[in-house]
């Protein structure tokens, strides 16, 4: 399924590029707690920014980012250089966010309609407008936390952090047609959203 270049677009501009000096990473091993301070300040930006995409407010976005950082700490040992250390730890900080929410709240106490069938989503493409794309990485940022909470997350890991509907599926205990359905009714949603904050604008 083919993305809506604006949102590509916003993804781009979310995304951070690390360079982390391997000695760095061995000495955090070792329990150095000023190397570990200096990664958790490397990292912050990358961590901060996957964090306020799943959480309503900065507070609880900084409390989610510790936790997954002390997980980050722990896990050190297992990195596999091969693998770009950026993907790494947002995986960890996006498992972690994923974690909380279900425990905090059942998935399914959050979905109106159970019995989805794959036949029951959409995969027409939003279409926006030249004006749509006035809007910066904060704005439509901004209009994702307005989601629905599970459409929202699916909306975050399917449009923003490349998972596939049967992992995403998987992390939230839900149907692979369901996770679809959600994509959809977030991508109508947030058209609307656009629609009418570019409207409004021009009135005013």
């Amino acid at each position: 399924m083919q993305l809506c270049p604006i949102f590509v677009l916003f993804s781009q501009k979310l995304a951070a590029h690390l360079t982390i000096d391997p000695q760095l990473l061995k000495d955090c091993i070792r329990s150095d707690r000023k190397a570990q301070y200096k990664l958790y300040q490397t990292c912050f930006q990358v961590l901060m920014g996957v964090c306020m995409r799943y959480r309503k407010n900065e507070a609880d976005a900084a409390s989610a980012l510790n936790m997954g950082f002390f997980k980050i700490l722990d896990r050190l040992d297992t990195y596999n250089p091969e693998v770009p250390f950026q993907a790494w730890i947002k995986r960890i900080m996006i498992n972690t966010l994923i974690d909380e929410f279900r425990k905090e709240r059942k998935v399914r106490e959050l979905i109106h309609y159970t019995d989805m069938k794959e036949h029951e989503y959409t995969t027409d493409l939003v279409d926006y407008n030249e004006a749509d794309k006035q809007f910066d990485a904060a704005q439509l940022e901004a209009l994702i936390q307005l989601l629905p909470p599970v459409s929202q997350k699916v909306f975050n890991l399917f449009a923003i952090d490349g998972y596939a509907h049967k992992e995403i599926a998987t992390l939230l205990g839900i149907k692979e047609g369901t996770s679809k359905w959600h994509l959809s009714f977030a991508r109508k949603k947030l058209r609307e959203l656009l629609y009418k904050r570019t409207n409004s604008s021009k009135v005013i």
